[in-house]
């Protein structure tokens, strides 16, 4: 498998140095009889630790090359399945048995949408995946942070997220030219109360837009001043100083307004 060459259309670079690889899969600690979901399994890196520790493997990869690959080294494997498509169409709540718990390599050219389609997951246990080591710094990022945005908002309106591994290009083939690192989501017991989603997604969207400009400016033509105020938030402040809660309590009540119901 290693004649494979990768693909850049495909931001392909594959994980082989031994020791990152055993303290992945420490990490996800993956136990006999769960199922695993697999993004962009590569050379099988993971996914052959991963079937050794009992596990159901069913992993996504749009490469044909290496589907065939997977095919033919796993050909007698009855715990793993291969879903050869583009992991942004496949229909992970369709995937049985549920729950699943996902790993991934993630390409970080579509790391952003392919995050927010796992967390879209009905019945996830937790996700482990590599990504570009500033993205991860967005996700955990607090208000306040330097890092702090719009992924970090709405993440922690539905997730937990920590970075667990910090993993140099040299751990690649090819290697990249970012620093890379593992991040562990856990999806909430109980998500935020934002009422309207696509409104707070908005929301969150507009004030991180225009993050130079205070909320009453950036956000005018979503919520008023006093609707801000009376979210406790200072009309005043600047989009990365506001918390998630803070912003779920507003997209409340400019929901409420907004409702014929109300």
């Amino acid at each position: 498998m290693s004649t494979h060459r990768a693909r850049k259309r495909f931001g392909q670079n594959f994980l082989h140095d031994p020791a990152v690889i055993a303290r992945i899969v420490r990490v996800v600690a993956p136990q006999g009889g769960q199922h695993l979901v697999e993004i962009g399994p590569g050379q099988a890196a993971i996914t052959q630790p991963l079937l050794a520790s009992g596990c159901q493997v069913t992993a996504i990869e749009i490469d044909r090359d290496l589907a065939s690959m997977l095919r033919q080294k796993f050909a007698d494997e009855r715990r793993f399945s291969l879903i050869e498509q583009d992991v942004l169409k496949v229909d992970l709540a369709s995937l049985q048995p549920q729950p699943i718990r996902i790993v991934g390599n993630l390409p970080y050219n579509i790391s952003t949408p392919v995050l927010f389609k796992v967390l879209a997951c009905p019945n996830l246990t937790d996700a482990h995946v590599m990504l570009q080591r500033e993205v991860v710094d967005r996700m955990v990022a607090k208000a306040g942070e330097p890092a702090y945005g719009r992924l970090s908002v709405m993440l922690a309106a539905v997730a937990s997220s920590q970075r667990v591994i910090d993993v140099g290009p040299g751990a690649f083939k090819p290697a990249p030219k970012v620093q890379s690192a593992v991040a562990r989501i856990t999806p909430l017991p109980q998500p935020l109360d934002v009422g309207d989603s696509a409104l707070f997604a908005d929301m969150v969207r507009a004030a991180f837009a225009a993050r130079r400009k205070t909320l009453s400016n950036a956000l005018k033509a979503i919520a008023s001043a006093a609707e801000i105020s009376a979210a406790d938030i200072d009309p005043g402040a600047r989009a990365e100083v506001v918390s998630p809660a803070q912003y779920a309590t507003l997209a409340k009540r400019v929901a409420a307004r907004a409702s014929p119901h109300a």
